[in-house]
């Protein structure tokens, strides 16, 4: 037997495992662009699933900008920023997302990345090495996005950083261990909003805790930048609050409506970003295309549109949570455009999912390693783009599907 073939059958073997457990995932190929409605195989389907919060994903602004952005710059980077890569399109780009910042974070400088995976990557794994091996705590949200908890395993085995995790709605423990922490450097790591339940993380109370005990606080608001605050630049508005001991993540690939990151922070900090960040060092930079269209983004977020968007987001927000009631299944309470009810098995998510399929209706089920075992849900999510008479047809739709639910498991 060779190596490639028990390969080939200890993978069988996992997604049979997978299979069994009602685990295993499917990709699905949109026919049509990313909006409030997808064509699958033919069917058109009402999409609440999406994180493209302000519906800018297909707006003809952006399209264009795209086009103009081909044809200035062309179609690729041709090599990493420190190469050839780095385009004015993106200086330009970077300038106009640290002035968005520029109220919470002194002297900010930021820096764009393809994805927020790598911008996360890179901005744990380059902050860990200001400090000698052995010399760094990083305190992690427990539920923290998963490119959050790749970046600290990786500068864990990469500098020996001492990693404790907490409970962010509960900073006691995290007050208490803080207090005796020696190190040179401590890092607090959080999402701004978590992504499977929608909260906010307490940033001003973390803050708190980086100022008393001197320690960096790293917060990761893909979900919330563009759509928090009153011009939309994120939780660090939101919350107003300012500190140059804040890192700052926003994706840009989520209300934005294009691609891409970007950490934000002091300058000198990002220049040690720039001169120790691995993952962008040796990454080809994302085309200036891109960047061209995300100036544009911005442009829009800041600006009436934005406004008025973010507003409509807001009412539907609060149409849910008015209007939206289960005789079982949990409502999660959240204020952003992420509305997550768990059911708690598998196999109810899955027929939740397959019955909504069935209605029309795009909304997978997630279920573990992405969430807690026996918590699995469906990730409801709003868009600007959706009407009232949508979200309302929706809501009608899975107060029945919850009682098919409710009676099959009965059956059972």
């Amino acid at each position: 037997m060779t190596n490639s073939f028990k390969a080939l059958h200890l993978a069988h073997e996992q997604l049979a495992k997978l299979e069994s457990q009602l685990l295993k995932r499917t990709l699905r190929a949109t026919e049509s662009p990313c909006d409030t409605k997808a064509t699958i195989e033919g069917r058109e389907l009402k999409t609440f699933c999406s994180n493209d919060y302000l519906g800018l994903a297909n707006h003809p602004d952006l399209v264009a900008a795209l086009a103009e952005g081909g044809q200035k710059y062309g179609v690729g980077s041709g090599a990493s920023h420190l190469i050839s890569g780095h385009s004015v399109a993106h200086e330009a780009l970077e300038k106009e997302l640290a002035t968005f910042q520029k109220d919470h974070i002194p002297n900010a400088r930021a820096l764009f990345f393809s994805t927020g995976y790598l911008a996360n990557i890179t901005a744990i794994t380059s902050l860990v090495k200001l400090a000698p091996h052995g010399a760094t705590s990083i305190y992690s949200a427990r539920l923290n996005h998963a490119s959050l908890i790749d970046g600290i395993r990786l500068a864990t085995a990469q500098t020996k950083a001492n990693v404790t995790l907490f409970d962010h709605t509960q900073l006691d423990t995290l007050n208490e261990t803080l207090k005796t922490d020696k190190n040179l450097l401590k890092i607090i790591v959080t999402d701004g909003v978590f992504s499977m339940d929608g909260d906010l993380a307490p940033v001003k109370k973390l803050l708190g805790l980086a100022q008393k005990y001197d320690a960096l606080l790293l917060i990761d608001d893909a979900h919330g930048f563009g759509v928090l605050g009153k011009n939309g630049h994120g939780i660090l508005e939101q919350e107003n609050i300012c500190s140059d001991r804040i890192v700052y993540i926003g994706t840009l690939g989520k209300a934005a409506g294009v691609s891409g990151a970007f950490v934000c922070a002091e300058q000198t900090l990002i220049e040690w970003v720039i001169q120790k960040g691995r993952p962008f060092i040796y990454s080809t930079a994302t085309p200036p295309a891109i960047a061209h269209t995300l100036s544009k983004s911005l442009e829009i977020i800041h600006g009436f549109e934005g406004s008025s968007r973010r507003s409509h987001l807001n009412k539907l927000i609060k149409i849910w949570q008015e209007e939206m009631h289960f005789s079982q299944w949990e409502k999660v309470p959240s204020c952003t455009a992420i509305q997550p009810v768990i059911l708690g098995s598998n196999a109810n998510a899955l027929l939740a999912a397959k019955l909504l399929d069935e209605a029309g209706y795009w909304i997978p089920a997630i279920r573990p390693p992405t969430v807690p075992s026996g918590s699995a849900r469906l990730r409801i999510t709003f868009s600007a783009n959706h009407s009232e008479a949508d979200l309302r047809l929706l809501i009608s739709t899975l107060q029945k599907i919850e009682q098919t639910v409710i009676q099959r498991a009965d059956h059972e």
